[in-house]
């Protein structure tokens, strides 16, 4: 079994904070990594650093070395000098999607003989180019027709999401591999502060700051408010990494008086740091536009912390009717939402508690439940296949 560290071992080498799409990949390195090889593409080389260096990258992504930046290039360096082969017929998990849109990854899979696994996180470049980068759509393409012509196995995470992709496979006239849904875990937090991290109520955003997040229809929303010389507005606390095409919203958190009271941007939050907001807010604000999963919303109602969504079917899907929903575009019921959830004795927070009470957040040990299966019966084929 390989993992494809690639995209992992970058970002940290590069100093970047693990996104969404990487705690996944890390969550499938945590649990396989005593049965798993790690593979690096490095310089158009695919590196095998043997079972020691991937011992020693996975401890160093995992945070459990001292110098990780240093156990990563000698690790890789070291599998640069030996040129072990890459083991032929291994299962290859790709579980955040880099390579995939290269020509070149799918030719790599025939030379070695290895049967990839892809973790689908969403088609949101397919489906919805206008939230993305240029040229995101045609790169997000070449990487669902490497995972539905090269793929032994594909794990969705979300119902949603695997339904969008058998739609996209019929209509390019490609069969997909076995898929399988399992929705992903959320991420454990630490103890958080006793006290709270703001003077006043505020609730709170967590995502990177892009267009279909709709950071900036919310920040639109505060200034209306404190224009209109309301008493009772929260603080708005957007917690996340700036992204890309959103100079407007960096325009108003940068430069807009009015909101510099109002608004707390924290773009590099720790994990304690993050459990100590999210604990003390009186909701999670999600207005997406579209998502593929949603795991602030998990993250969030598996700590008992209420969240106010956009009406989306993936939502509905992972938090059932617990959180109260909205369409993204009403900004007046969006008003109305915060300011109530704002007072201390909110009728809408306090009925959210009460459906709280019975809500069962996806976690990780049910999601490898579901895939530990999958991937023993695709080792079976493999072998048989041999």
């Amino acid at each position: 079994m390989l993992f494809d560290v690639t995209r992992l071992a970058a970002r940290l080498l590069e100093g970047k904070r693990p996104t969404g799409v990487d705690r996944v990949s890390l969550a499938y390195i945590r649990h396989f990594r005593h049965g798993a090889r790690a593979l690096v593409r490095h310089w158009g080389r695919w590196v095998y650093p043997g079972a020691r260096g991937s011992q020693l990258i996975f401890a160093a992504l995992l945070g459990e070395v001292a110098y990780p930046v240093r156990a990563i290039r000698s690790a890789v360096a070291s599998g640069h000098v030996r040129g072990a082969p890459v083991p032929r017929g291994a299962l290859l998990f790709n579980t955040g999607h880099s390579g995939l849109d290269r020509p070149g990854y799918a030719k790599a899979m025939c030379r070695f003989g290895l049967r990839p696994v892809y973790f689908l996180h969403d088609l949101i470049p397919v489906s919805h180019p206008e939230y993305c980068r240029e040229g995101e759509a045609r790169r997000h393409e070449q990487r669902l027709r490497t995972m539905l012509t090269t793929g032994s196995g594909l794990i969705a995470n979300s119902a949603v999401t695997g339904a969008e992709l058998h739609q996209y496979a019929m209509a390019a006239g490609l069969a997909p591999p076995p898929l399988i849904v399992a929705p992903i875990g959320a991420l454990t937090l630490p103890q958080p502060q006793p006290s709270p991290p703001h003077h006043r109520p505020y609730v709170v955003m967590l995502g990177t700051i892009e267009p279909r997040k709709n950071h900036l229809m919310m920040l639109h929303l505060w200034r209306q408010m404190i224009e209109a010389g309301l008493t009772n507005i929260p603080a708005l606390v957007v917690i996340g990494q700036r992204g890309w095409e959103c100079e407007q919203v960096l325009d108003l958190l940068e430069r807009s008086p009015g909101l510099k009271t109002h608004v707390i941007e924290r773009g590099a939050c720790g994990d304690e740091e993050l459990a100590t907001w999210l604990h003390h807010a009186r909701a999670l604000l999600f207005p997406s536009f579209v998502e593929g999963y949603g795991m602030p919303l998990v993250e969030a109602l598996a700590h008992g912390v209420p969240v106010i969504a956009s009406d989306l079917p993936v939502f509905r899907e992972i938090a059932g009717d617990v959180p109260d929903y909205l369409d993204p575009l009403d900004g007046p019921g969006w008003r109305r939402q915060v300011l109530d959830y704002a007072r201390p004795e909110s009728p809408a927070r306090t009925a959210q508690m009460v459906r709280m009470q019975g809500y069962v957040a996806p976690d990780w040990a049910g999601h490898f439940a579901r895939v530990d299966p999958f991937v023993q019966t695709l080792g079976a084929a493999g072998a048989r296949g041999r």
